[in-house]
Formats: C-alpha cells, sequence, structure tokens
C-alpha cells in the first residue's frame, strides 16, 4: 500500500488519457475533481493486487456516455458517491473494501479518486480493460463470465436507478438508452467483484503503469527524441506517423462519439496520410489506405512535440500529432476477446492481426 498525492495524480491523469486512446475523457477535468477531493481529505491509498484477500468486495464507479458532452455538461460531482452509495446499500454489503476504475482514461480513471477520497476507501491498483473501450460489455470480467449487473446510474439532476438484467450486452442497450435520456452522459457503478475475480480477470497495475507513463511525458528534463524513446519503451510500442490533421469529421450518435481524423504527413512521413477511425475511442489507424493498427490493440494520437495525449474530443484542423500504438492486454487476443471487442465486431472488414506484425511491415487480411 502507498498513498497518492497531487504529483501522482496528475501524472496518472495524463497516463490515463494516453491509455485511453482517444476516450475516455478530458484528462484536465477528470484531474481538477480529484485533485479537489485530495485537497479535501488528503491523499488516498492505493492497493496492489497481491494485498487483496479472495472474499474483499470491490465496486467501481465511472461515466458512460459521449466524452465531448463533458465540454458542456459538467459534472456537479456529488453524482460519483451517490450512485456507489446506491449500489452498496441495494447489494447490502456493509463493508466494501475499496473501488477501482473500469478502464483508462482522463476522467475515468480520476472518478474513483473522488470516491476512494470522499469516503476514506482505498483504490485498487487494477481495471477491466487496459485502455478504455465505448461498451459496457467490452471488459475483461465479461471475458471472465463475471455479471455487468446490478448496476446503478444517475445523472447530475438527481435521477437514479438499479438495473439487473439477463446479460451483459443487455446491460449496455439499456443503460445506452438511459444515458441518452440524461443528456449523452451519465455516472454509473457497474461490475461489483470480490477480491478473486479481481484476481482473475482484472488488468493489473493499470494505475501504477498510468503514472509510469505520465511522468515520461510530463517531464521537463528530457529532449523530444530522448523522451519519445523512452515511452516507447515503457510501453512496448510503435510510432506509427507524425503529420498535421487536415480534416475531422464527428459526430455524437446514440450516445456515441462517431468520427476519423485524417493526418497528413511530415518529417519522415511527407507524401503519406493516415486516417484514424474511432467511436468514442480510436479503433483503426491506415496508412495509405493500409491497417497499420487496429482494436483491441491501443491507438494513441500525441502532441507531436510535448507527447501529451489528444484525445477524440479534442481533435482539429493544423493540430500536429504523431501516432503510436502498442500492444492490448493479452486477456483481448483470446477468440472471445477479439468477437468481443475485434475489428468486425465495430463494423470494419478485416480479420485482426497485432500490431506487432502490421507495424513491422506485415498486413491485414480483408
Amino acid at each position: 500500500m502507498r498513498y497518492l498525492d497531487a504529483e501522482a495524480v496528475e501524472n496518472i491523469a495524463i497516463g490515463a488519457a494516453f491509455l485511453g486512446t482517444g476516450g475516455g475523457g478530458d484528462p484536465y477535468i477528470g484531474k481538477m475533481m480529484a485533485l479537489s477531493a485530495i485537497k479535501e481529505t488528503g491523499p488516498v491509498r492505493l492497493l496492489s493486487i497481491e494485498e487483496v484477500s479472495d472474499d474483499d468486495f470491490f465496486i467501481p464507479a465511472a461515466m458512460m456516455g459521449a466524452p465531448s458532452v463533458l465540454i458542456e455538461k459538467f459534472p456537479k460531482g456529488d453524482e460519483f458517491v451517490r450512485v456507489f452509495d446506491k449500489l452498496s446499500r441495494y447489494l447490502g454489503v456493509e463493508n466494501i473494501t475499496g473501488t477501482y476504475p473500469m478502464e483508462a482514461g482522463g476522467v475515468n480513471s480520476m472518478i474513483p479518486f473522488v470516491v476512494a477520497a470522499k469516503l476514506g476507501i482505498p483504490l485498487l491498483d487494477c481495471d477491466g480493460m487496459g485502455r478504455a473501450f465505448p461498451e459496457l460489455q467490452m471488459t475483461t470480467f465479461n471475458l471472465g463470465g463475471i455479471s455487468a449487473t446490478p448496476m446503478a446510474i444517475t445523472d447530475e439532476k438527481g435521477n437514479i436507478g438499479i438495473s439487473e438484467t439477463i446479460d451483459n450486452k443487455w446491460t449496455e442497450r439499456l443503460a445506452r438508452v438511459q444515458t441518452v435520456e440524461m443528456g449523452a452522459s451519465s455516472l454509473i457503478s457497474i461490475y461489483p467483484s470480490t477480491g478473486k475475480q479481481l484476481k482473475d480477470h482484472g488488468v493489473h497495475n493499470i494505475i501504477t503503469f498510468s503514472e509510469k507513463i505520465g511522468e515520461i511525458i510530463r517531464s521537463n528534463e528530457l529532449e523530444e527524441a530522448v523522451k519519445l524513446a523512452n515511452l516507447l519503451e515503457l510501453i512496448g510500442g510503435y510510432e506509427l506517423f507524425e503529420g498535421k490533421i487536415v480534416d475531422v469529421i464527428r459526430r455524437v450518435e446514440s450516445g456515441f462519439n462517431f468520427g476519423e481524423a485524417t493526418i497528413e504527413g511530415l518529417n519522415k512521413d511527407i507524401g503519406s496520410e493516415i486516417k484514424v477511425f474511432f467511436q468514442n475511442e480510436n479503433l483503426i489507424a491506415e496508412k495509405d489506405g493500409q491497417p497499420v493498427a487496429m482494436t483491441p490493440d491501443l491507438i494513441c494520437m500525441v502532441d507531436l512535440e510535448t507527447l501529451m495525449p489528444v484525445t477524440t474530443e479534442a481533435l482539429k484542423y493544423g493540430k500536429r500529432v504523431r501516432v503510436l500504438a502498442l500492444p492490448c492486454d493479452q486477456k483481448w487476443r483470446t477468440d472471445e476477446g477479439i468477437k468481443t471487442v475485434g475489428p468486425k465486431y465495430f463494423g470494419y472488414n478485416l480479420d485482426y492481426v497485432p500490431v506487432e506484425k502490421l507495424a513491422t511491415g506485415g498486413h491485414a487480411d480483408v
């Protein structure tokens, strides 16, 4: 166990936004919520998975909906604890060991900080994705057969409810309708889990990994090339492209941000073009018409010079970016994982090919 202070929050917010692959919300918004909670109550305790007993019990809290909505529909702040309390009372569990993030992302990695700080409970170094995905059944817990429900859902107005569904896909379908009616964003508490379930099916050490990424990106002591090399070594990743955004198509539909960004090559990539397609998160990257990375591997856009992560709602004409990619957690590379979050689930007629092959000259089958 160790304590996470304001400096740690700064690093984790940036690192988690990087792993959010364009989704998971604006890291500034998430960071300010977490810093405010820590300023009021003190540092948050971080538990490693090794410190957890099998019968410990954890409940997460997260935002659901289109990340771009947060720019105009800012959370009040009490929703996070309210939805957490609602689910814990419904479950009748008196001793909640702690909370954890459902995914990596600038907001969704920070919401559990608020809950942990305000309730005085630990934060577990674990999540259910190792990145961000747009739908509720897209978790490693789902792959392990864990039910997403009972689930609590609320909005900033105070509407709140509990759902129990026949499977996790139905959880997504019904919660999405509620989220749209709540203004395209909601707060949820979902996948209540035992320590044993988190040990077996969670993605471990995600908060610590985010912190290390953030430390490199925020460093002012390293030259640009050294910082990039250190980052790629840490994540085991690849630089796919350097360029300038020349077109962005974006729309909010059914509670998601859909779109694509076209990037014109700079420096070593002059004369080439890359397109990044997203649904909240970046899903497919095509360079000169050929896939060079695809879901469930992580496609991350960062500022060309600072390496600060660029979320899908922040994409704009003229911005200079690098497109990076890294391998997903191995749980996603199973047959069930590819069926759940692979290219074909999102409507792309592509067979999944690992980024390690594509980034070194391999080809995808269409």
